[in-house]
């Protein structure tokens, strides 16, 4: 059994931006996470009074997964969260165990928790940095998952993020497409394919489900959302972790707006050092932007 615990966020420290005025429901499974890089949990948020149901294709995609479900809902300035809690923590709290209910039945370990908050964006880094969560899923509707795309960068995102999509997919008939935007080396391209298709054999998905795809584009993000039609879901490392947008680095969060299905954005580990995981540098972007 899992317990119910209330507790109000600390005052800020200097070098910590927190809210102090959010108020937090928690509900912590038991299990123990992995400590594995690609294997920890993934943080969904939801707009918890907004949203009715998990699309069956998201919870196809996080049927193995450990899952933080975030239920939370964004407040006026004006409105304490103490306030907004009395009226709305019991009609918000049902909801999001319904929710998890939805993801446990298909097999996914989950953790809740609900928030009421002045600032989304802080409360979901906060909250994906306390759990650890090595990925964060904008769960756009879904009603199947069949094919799933994988934008890979380098060497340095292949583990992490064939990683993931093999420990979420081995074993489920569902077809992948590593995708790679060449930079005029070939060689450099179909290596980066090849240890994205080891990685995910490795992790026990069928080699005939797996495909792999280059393009070359000036336009990169227009590339990837207009490949990402062809599919049921994204798979992609987060672009630039020091310049959050909803938790997403910046490509990936152009890629979430754009696509209308769900987007999983795997996290960069703390300890990398050099560039951030975007599948589109160094190919010029000025062109996106126009649009």
């Amino acid at each position: 059994m899992t317990a119910h615990d209330r507790e109000h966020e600390p005052e800020p420290e200097p070098e910590i931006e927190t809210d102090p005025e959010t108020t937090e429901t928690g509900t912590e499974n038991e299990s123990e996470r992995s400590g594995d890089t690609d294997s920890g949990p993934i943080l969904v948020p939801n707009r918890i009074l907004e949203t009715d149901a998990i699309e069956p294709g998201v919870v196809s995609l996080l049927s193995r997964a450990s899952v933080v479900l975030l239920g939370y809902h964004e407040l006026p300035e004006q409105t304490p969260p103490g306030q907004a809690r009395l009226q709305f923590e019991d009609r918000a709290q049902n909801r999001l165990d319904e929710l998890a209910e939805s993801l446990e039945l298909a097999g996914a370990t989950v953790e809740t928790r609900l928030v009421f908050t002045h600032d989304r964006e802080q409360t979901l880094n906060r909250v994906a940095d306390e759990t650890n969560c090595v990925a964060t899923l904008l769960p756009n509707p879904s009603m199947r998952l069949e094919d799933v795309l994988v934008p890979l960068r380098g060497e340095r995102s292949v583990e992490r993020v064939a990683g993931l999509v093999g420990n979420l997919l081995a074993g489920l008939d569902v077809s992948v497409t590593l995708y790679h935007l060449e930079r005029g080396d070939e060689r450099a391209s179909a290596a980066v394919l090849e240890r994205g298709r080891k990685v995910l054999t490795g992790r026990g998905v069928d080699p005939e489900l797996i495909e792999t795809r280059t393009e070359t584009s000036r336009t990169p993000v227009r590339a990837i959302v207009r490949t990402a039609e062809e599919f049921d879901a994204v798979v992609m490392g987060e672009s630039d972790p020091g310049v959050m947008t909803f938790v997403f680095g910046q490509t990936a969060a152009e890629v979430a707006e754009r696509f209308r299905g769900p987007v999983l954005v795997v996290r960069r580990r703390g300890d990398e050092d050099g560039p951030a995981d975007d599948p589109t540098v160094p190919v010029e972007r000025s062109e996106d932007s126009t649009e």
